[in-house]
């Protein structure tokens, strides 16, 4: 007989580790109203490897600090247009990147924009969450801090 996993509980803002994009460690708002996860990128060049699209961005990972910079490069999954919650309509770059959040890791489609104004660094939406998570929206950190 088989069980499905229980869904983990998270709170509504969490620690992740992007580590194929070399980020050991960012907050997250979990963001339930949000369909799609999106990641700051306070520049993105798009370019080609292998007769390929990709991308190179630079993150400052840290809220309030742009003296940690860290650069990184994806393959570009998508391009999609979206709306942010000001409504104001954006073609972005979506790359697929692992998350590790908790003890579990998961493939996770991500727009890049610049996220300079906002709190979080990363919002984390409900697609990259599927039926895997329960959001505690009185909770935070429920997972810790990445390992």
């Amino acid at each position: 007989m088989m069980t499905e996993a229980q869904p983990q509980a998270i709170g509504w803002r969490e620690w992740v580790a992007l580590p194929q994009l070399g980020i050991e460690r960012l907050k997250v708002k979990v963001d339930t109203g949000a369909r799609s996860s999106a990641l700051h990128a306070y520049f993105v060049e798009p370019f080609t490897r292998d007769g390929k699209a990709w991308v190179r961005f630079g993150i400052h990972p840290h809220q309030n600090d742009e003296t940690r910079t860290v650069i990184c490069e994806a393959a570009v999954h998508d391009r999609r247009k979206v709306r942010d919650s000001g409504g104001h309509e954006e073609v972005r770059p979506v790359i697929l990147t692992e998350v590790h959040l908790g003890e579990r890791r998961i493939s996770v489609e991500v727009t890049l924009t610049n996220r300079d104004s906002m709190k979080f660094r990363m919002l984390l939406g409900r697609t990259a969450l599927k039926s895997d998570y329960l959001v505690a929206p009185a909770e935070s950190y429920l997972l810790g801090e990445p390992r």
